[in-house]
């Protein structure tokens, strides 16, 4: 499970997709089957989470890696490049940003 927090040496990674209802379940399973079948297995992933929104027009996915430089090993990989091109083809856009935690709130 993700665990929030500032005091974090994670790299934490939030990446939004914007799709379409008609095409947000393929979407879903595209990056389920990626998560499961490689993503989580990759050095340095840590934990991850995914949402949906109630129109089913964005997924966000929440990321954590040990490091930055094992998020961007998996990105440049021949795999991950290939199921980009398919996870590209289910939605209009996606964008993963890096970000340190900054503040926390809550239990």
């Amino acid at each position: 499970m993700p665990a929030i927090t500032s005091d974090t040496t994670a790299q934490t990674v939030i990446t939004t997709f914007e799709t379409s209802p008609g095409q947000c379940a393929d979407l879903l399973e595209e990056l389920q089957a990626a998560y499961d079948g490689f993503i989580s297995r990759q050095p340095g992933f840590l934990a991850a989470a995914l949402h949906v929104n109630d129109a089913q027009t964005r997924i966000a996915n929440y990321s954590q890696w040990a490091r930055r430089e094992d998020f961007l090993a998996m990105l440049r990989s021949d795999e991950m490049r290939d199921r980009n091109r398919r996870i590209g083809a289910l939605c209009r856009s996606f964008e993963p940003v890096l970000y340190d935690v900054s503040a926390t709130y809550g239990g």
